[in-house]
């Protein structure tokens, strides 16, 4: 792993969530995406060398629906930059991680995405993103 990539915070509204980020950052999003697939809305803002990601349900069945009616809205994920999504799967798993889709998909801001489970990882959903190239 290289970096973290981004911090992934699910919100009820990502519109009003935008507005308060914005005033928090000094900056205005720099890119909006729906990923169908997941069942959500982004937002991502550039705090320096680092990104925010606001994650927002497009339907009560997607992940941060389910997530924020379990916890209430906050940090979702940790998500970490990989040179190669496929080797570094393929690591953690021999390590004992339990990885959530061990074919990667394609995530928002033109990544490749797997997770780690949470159970394996101290309660923290962990993202693995690799550019695509």
């Amino acid at each position: 792993m290289r970096k973290i990539e981004h911090i992934g915070i699910a919100v009820n509204d990502l519109e009003a969530s935008n507005l308060i980020f914005e005033k928090l950052l000094g900056v205005p999003p720099y890119k909006f995406e729906e990923v169908e697939s997941e069942g959500v809305t982004t937002s991502f803002f550039n705090v320096g060398p680092n990104k925010i990601e606001l994650l927002a349900a497009t339907n009560p069945e997607s992940p941060i629906a389910k997530f924020i009616e379990k916890k209430g809205e906050g940090i979702h994920h940790i998500a970490f930059d990989v040179e190669d999504i496929i080797s570094e799967i393929a690591r953690l798993k021999k390590e004992g991680f339990v990885v959530l889709n061990e074919v990667p998909k394609k995530g928002a801001d033109n990544k490749l995405v797997a997770f780690l489970h949470p159970k394996s990882t101290n309660g923290v959903l962990i993202e693995l993103c690799q550019e695509i190239r």
